[in-house]
């Protein structure tokens, strides 16, 4: 695949989860975080972005936003249930999406914030209309989604190198 390909990442911060006497890893949604997540996915589907591959958490919470998003889907895209992405740093992400594979056009990672709204603000060099005011004004709201559009290979992916496309949250 050539290093000229139009590429695109799709930020999913995980739904509302629930706050039970339970590690933090473990924390499922809450129930407004399972009406939330189908929102997300119908939302995903809505946009015409069919993604190659999701990687996703490993904490509960994520695992099951993407369960409720995905089932809204037309195709479910291969999915990597990925540790490295559970209470990451900016620097921790982008090193994950250096390493994704060069076949890969688009790119879904359900994520945690800060670091879900930390890597979209980093890898945001512009943003279509007002799409980065809100992004920063709401604070990256659980459910919410950022999409990035980039050229080139995953390995080149670093600071300021993409443009947000657009950014939603349930509350759109």
């Amino acid at each position: 695949m050539s290093v000229d390909v139009p590429r695109r990442i799709v930020l999913l911060r995980h739904a509302k989860a629930d706050w039970p006497q339970v590690s933090d890893h473990d924390r499922p949604l809450a129930d407004r975080g399972r009406r939330e997540a189908p929102l997300a996915g119908r939302r995903l589907a809505g946009s015409g972005i069919t993604p190659d591959l999701t990687l996703c958490s490993t904490a509960t919470r994520t695992r099951e936003t993407w369960k409720l998003a995905a089932a809204e889907l037309p195709q479910r895209p291969r999915t990597v249930y990925e540790e490295r992405i559970y209470d990451a740093s900016l620097g921790e992400l982008i090193a994950v999406l250096n390493g994704v594979e060069n076949e890969v056009r688009d790119l879904l990672v359900v994520g945690h914030n800060p670091g879900v709204h930390a890597l979209a603000d980093a890898l945001a060099g512009e943003g279509e209309g007002d799409a980065l005011s809100r992004m920063n004004r709401s604070g990256y709201p659980t459910s919410g989604i950022a999409v990035l559009g980039f050229t080139g290979e995953w390995k080149a992916v670093e600071h300021g190198v993409a443009r947000l496309e657009s950014f939603w949250t349930p509350k759109d």
